[in-house]
């Protein structure tokens, strides 16, 4: 079994690489593609359509018997910029038991100790394939995972079990909801506030769109799954923001509102964009347009992430809480990538190293503790591949 020793010096390569989801994680995508591709794994890297940043889907075992199990984490961070560290945050620092550094809980301590465990299952005849997936863009609305799962999809691969380390301080969540945001912009004519009917107010487009929103929100209160395990247990809309116009006496000729909404179960995706595309295009559109032709209401999908739903009998959550030894799953406020192998046909549970509490924060650390026992999860995964 390697060391908490080793892991911490994968861990300090991995933290010295700025992966910011603004900028590029090719370095470390190719650091980790050349460790395992070391090992004997097959690796694909998957670019995205600028060429700056990629996925990593690597395999042990064999291949050709299909199924198998996905270790997955993402390989971005957030920002430092405006925060206060005590040490550099790129340059992993020790101190009493905790290893600081950005992304060390969030979640490259978990990709760490994937990386330390990688020899000890190259040496092992597995009878199932394992495999290693990790993405670009998690913290930016999981584009690399939407990516990545697509290009799985295309190429018929569909692990039976995903396990994604997020952290959960190694306990076992089974479920979570989803985030989807979106930004809606519209255009109207400005003109003198004395004549409102000679223009087309975008912001009053915007208030009547915020209106049929809302009305949904009530309703989808009415849509919670029975026995639903979430707080509130439906899906909910929040209006984040809501802006246009300059002055008391001008038309506004644009306006914008970001929203989100985190749902409980993918039907309520579409049951929300379904009813909010009906109202603009037939409500809406044709009163702006009354007046001016060219107006417009456009809508910016900023992030579509699935929920991880809760299944009554999940692989996924028996197959951890036997390496764990735990004997309950619990669910989590924040949204993971879980729900994208789920809606790949895997079974998905999340269990990581480190507390949630700690991620995007400044000194942002995970602790030898945790780091141990998810080692010892991983091996405990290792003995069970080669049944």
């Amino acid at each position: 079994m390697p060391t908490l020793e080793q892991t911490r010096a994968i861990l300090a390569d991995l933290v010295a690489f700025p992966t910011v989801s603004s900028d590029s994680n090719l370095e470390m995508i190719v650091h980790i593609a050349a460790m395992l591709g070391d090992l004997g794994a097959h690796v694909d890297l998957f670019h995205d359509d600028g060429g700056h940043k990629a996925n990593l889907f690597a395999t042990l075992g064999p291949r050709e018997a299909g199924g198998g199990i996905v270790l997955s984490g993402h390989t971005d961070v957030v920002p430092v910029t405006d925060q206060n560290w005590a040490t550099d945050p790129f340059q992993l620092h020790e101190a009493e038991g905790r290893l600081y550094g950005r992304g060390t809980c969030d979640m490259k301590g978990f990709i760490a100790a994937t990386l330390a465990m990688a020899p000890t299952y190259a040496a092992l005849d597995l009878k199932k394939p394992l495999h290693f997936a990790f993405t670009h863009d998690e913290e930016v609305g999981c584009l690399g995972g939407q990516a990545l799962v697509a290009e799985l999809a295309a190429r018929d691969i569909r692990p039976d079990i995903a396990l994604i380390g997020e952290p959960t301080e190694m306990r076992i969540v089974e479920a979570h909801k989803g985030c989807c945001e979106y930004t809606v912009r519209f255009h109207g004519q400005e003109g003198h506030g004395s004549n409102p009917a000679a223009g087309v107010n975008a912001a009053e487009a915007a208030v009547r769109y915020v209106a049929r929103l809302m009305d949904l929100a009530e309703a989808l209160k009415a849509r919670a799954p029975e026995n639903s395990p979430f707080t509130p247990p439906w899906t909910t809309v929040n209006l984040g923001r809501i802006a246009g116009g300059h002055a008391h006496n001008v038309i506004p000729g644009r306006a914008e509102v970001d929203w989100e909404m985190r749902p409980v179960q993918a039907a309520d995706i579409a049951f929300v964009k379904d009813a909010m595309a009906t109202h603009v295009r037939d409500t809406l559109l044709p009163a702006m347009r009354q007046v001016m032709p060219e107006a417009d209401i456009l809508t910016e999908v900023i992030g579509e992430v699935a929920g991880l739903e809760p299944m009554e009998d999940s692989a996924a959550r028996t197959l951890l809480m036997e390496l764990t030894g735990q004997d309950r799953a619990e669910t989590v406020p924040f949204a993971t990538e879980a729900g994208l192998f789920q809606g790949l046909g895997c079974a998905a549970a999340v269990c990581g190293p480190g507390s949630i509490a700690q991620a995007h924060k400044a000194d942002e650390f995970i602790s030898f503790d945790q780091l141990g026992q998810c080692l010892d999860m991983l091996q405990a995964l290792g003995d069970m591949l080669t049944r």
